[in-house]
């Protein structure tokens, strides 16, 4: 059986940015990832692109190609979900109800997503996944 994560946004910006902190481990646990299929969304790919627009030239260019990639190719790995108003909605929902939170609305979308599909892992450090019950796969020690 096939395991499935969910990539968040801290995910592709580890793997995509030589300079982030996270790069090295984002490449290792890439690399250990196997047989998985990963799951991710149209709301983490904007917000990838947004956090990394100030990267210089060759960090956007890199940006741009890969999600390109990601959302044209038919790929058995990745599966990018489409943004929708009912996505939208229904992160807007769970944001609603964690006002005493500091999640952002992708990750509340993320969160939907996740347990709308029975993801428990995730590819991030955002300790907000935890506090909704989900298994973040970096650690601290890098």
């Amino acid at each position: 059986m096939t395991e499935i994560f969910f990539a968040d946004t801290f995910y592709w910006v580890a793997l995509l940015s030589p300079r982030d902190t996270f790069h090295n481990q984002a490449i290792a646990i890439t690399a250990k990832l196997g047989k998985t299929k990963i799951i991710t969304t149209d709301e983490v790919l904007s917000e990838v692109l947004n956090f990394l627009s100030d990267g210089g030239l060759k960090l956007r260019e890199r940006t741009v190609n890969t999600v390109r990639q990601l959302l044209n190719a038919d790929s058995e790995k990745v599966t990018v979900l489409s943004q929708s108003h009912g996505t939208f909605l229904g992160g807007l929902d769970l944001y609603e109800q964690r006002l005493d939170k500091g999640y952002s609305l992708t990750d509340c979308v993320s969160m939907v997503t996740m347990k709308q599909m029975g993801i428990s892992r995730i590819l991030t450090h955002d300790h907000h996944f935890t506090q909704e019950g989900f298994t973040i796969l970096f650690s601290s020690d890098r």
